[in-house]
């Protein structure tokens, strides 16, 4: 089984990051997928509102950020929220634990999932990030279609090329929806699956919450391979049997 540590992070704040983890750990639950989900903002912990039975990590204490690592011991897949202005603490831990050996040991590999917007800083933290990791991580950027329509910015720039064509990185987009939904929804801290039934949305909201979210599941489920723990590939044996490799 190949293991999974998915990673949500954009050093930028305001890029969607708990907003893309909230519904992605949401997605889990729906399909019955075993997971730990982490929040890492002490400041609002909106994932832990919203799901809260995640776990809370101190970043600013290195035996915590051991600890959630060492679930994958017994867990096969890790989502952790990071906080905004989070991004030079996870580098530096990465560098001084060897943490791509560590994986290696625990049968695992790092997803980066890195919303994008329109703001030059968004984009600066992703290549800041994918310079200092290269090849040893697998990425995932997500344009964040709340914030803008238009991502000249990433799409010109040479770090995007540099993802695809170099890093095998994969685009996903996360649609947008309406701000008072958005607003409604943290509110009352309801997912959108327990919104889409809820009365305090009315037909046509929950419509288009159950729209938002079949698109949303849509874009998770063409990186599922990226996403989700894999098994081992099987091949026939000389009995015509099927044997792990």
């Amino acid at each position: 089984m190949q293991k999974k540590f998915n990673t949500i992070i954009n050093g930028k704040g305001g890029v969607g990051k708990s907003f893309f983890a909230v519904n992605f750990v949401q997605y889990l639950k729906d399909n019955g997928i075993a997971h730990t989900a982490v929040d890492t903002d002490n400041e609002n912990s909106t994932l832990k509102r919203f799901h809260p039975e995640s776990l809370f990590l101190d970043i600013e204490e290195p035996p915590e950020i051991d600890a959630v690592f060492a679930t994958l011991d017994k867990a096969d897949l890790v989502v952790m929220d990071c906080r905004a202005a989070s991004t030079d603490i996870f580098l530096d831990y990465f560098d001084e634990v060897k943490i791509f050996d560590l994986l290696k040991a625990m049968g695992a590999s790092l997803n980066l999932i890195m919303p994008v917007n329109h703001e030059t800083d968004s984009l600066e933290q992703i290549r800041n990030i994918s310079e200092r990791l290269s090849t040893n991580a697998n990425y995932i950027i997500v344009k964040n279609e709340a914030l803008s329509d238009r991502f000249d910015n990433y799409n010109q720039s040479a770090t995007r090329t540099k993802l695809l064509n170099e890093l095998g990185a994969r685009e996903i987009v996360m649609p947008k929806l309406y701000d008072w939904l958005v607003a409604a929804l943290n509110r009352n801290d309801l997912p959108i699956s327990a919104a889409c039934k809820s009365p305090l949305f009315d037909f046509f909201n929950r419509q288009r919450l159950q729209n938002w979210q079949h698109g949303f599941c849509g874009e998770l489920e063409s990186v599922r391979e990226i996403l989700l723990p894999t098994a081992p590939k099987t091949k026939k044996n000389s009995k015509g049997t099927d044997s792990k490799s």
